[in-house]
């Protein structure tokens, strides 16, 4: 018997040593599939915060005589990339690629003037040919001949980041609202949970195309964009709340909540300070599985013609073109937004799976 303790201990030390953060963290870095979901959202955000920069040509840009155009890749001739120019053939939009007239791909040209990240004006992009006539269009062009790819980097910027922004503010609001319920209970939680039962049942679809429907016609892409943060906001913190207030009636109870009132301190410091932040390990995960609703809500309203309106770039707006029938049909690279909102979706819930995972206790 003796003989075996010193081995226990000795497998057991190394764990006492590991915060339950660290413990979360090494558990998450054995789910593989979750730090591939996490490594493509890196990517994906990553590449909409320099989208001006990548994209070649402002989403705006119209092409003319370049209308559905298909894609048109690089290719090496020599010891360069090389562009071949497309001519279009008599009949309906028909493309012939022209190898022997190219012009060398260049990094670091200029073209259209943007301002990085919202501030910095510049006209360097990524890569280009710096000829008009030999324009580099990766996914092809739409039906107006704008660049589908630049669009695509352009459109990101909304559909994505309308995900983070909902959540901030949405379980911010169901956190605070869910912790005060559990705390103060009584009157003061049936009020706030008779509230939330009233919003939940609002349908969130119906509401935006309603409240749509009051504004004017010419509102703004980015008064649309807010006004569909907010909604979803103001929708999606209920259940966030009923959750959390279950998760307060319980933690209500511990010792440290009690030493906290012996002390003196504030309801609202206690509710701050020492409950909510024991619900961090839930709030992080439902916040992984919740973005994808967001984007796909965005997607869902811009299709319908009641999100972001042209000449503005989005997922959904995009994807508006596929409802053509002809078009789906005969050029299928407008289905570009489609496979982008398919891989986020998927990295999101393969991220939100492990980190579940990683923080069941039970496990």
């Amino acid at each position: 018997m003796d003989s075996a303790a010193p081995t226990f201990t000795a497998l057991a030390e190394p764990q006492l040593h590991l915060s339950p953060w660290q413990i979360f963290w090494r558990r998450l870095r054995h789910r593989k599939i979750a730090m591939v979901g996490g490594v493509i959202l890196i990517f994906l955000y990553a590449v909409a915060i320099f989208a001006p920069f990548i994209a070649p040509y402002h989403y705006q840009r119209v092409g003319e005589n370049h209308y559905f155009e298909p894609p048109v890749w690089p290719r090496i001739s020599g010891f360069h990339l090389v562009v071949p120019r497309c001519q279009q053939m008599p009949g309906d939009y028909i493309y012939q690629e022209m190898p022997n007239d190219t012009r060398p791909l260049h990094f670091f040209v200029r073209g259209d003037a943007y301002h990085l990240f919202g501030i910095l004006p510049t006209s360097i992009h990524l890569f280009g040919t710096g000829d008009d006539g030999y324009p580099v269009y990766l996914f092809g062009t739409d039906q107006f001949g704008r660049d589908v790819f630049s669009r695509l980097l352009y459109g990101s910027q909304i559909s994505l980041s309308v995900g983070i922004i909902g959540i901030l503010i949405s379980f911010a609001l169901g956190m605070l609202i869910g912790g005060i319920s559990g705390y103060f209970g009584g009157v003061t939680d049936t009020l706030i949970m008779r509230w939330c039962e009233l919003i939940m049942s609002i349908p969130t679809l119906y509401l935006i195309i309603a409240l749509r429907a009051t504004f004017r016609s010419d509102i703004s892409s980015a008064q649309v964009y807010g006004m569909i943060i907010i909604i979803y906001s103001f929708i999606r913190w209920a259940s966030m709340a009923r959750v959390i207030r279950g998760m307060t009636l319980s933690l209500n109870e511990r010792q440290f909540v009690f030493a906290a009132r012996s002390l003196g301190q504030s309801h609202l410091k206690i509710i701050i300070r020492h409950i909510l932040p024991n619900t961090f390990s839930y709030v992080i995960v439902a916040a992984t599985l919740s973005v994808p609703y967001y984007i796909l809500g965005e997607v869902d309203i811009s299709y319908l013609g009641v999100g972001i309106q042209e000449p503005s770039a989005s997922w959904g707006l995009m994807l508006s073109a596929a409802q053509n029938i002809d078009y789906l049909r005969n050029y299928p690279w407008l289905l570009a937004p489609g496979a982008a909102i398919f891989i986020t979706v998927l990295a999101f819930n393969f991220l939100g799976d492990g980190l579940r995972d990683a923080a069941d206790t039970k496990t």
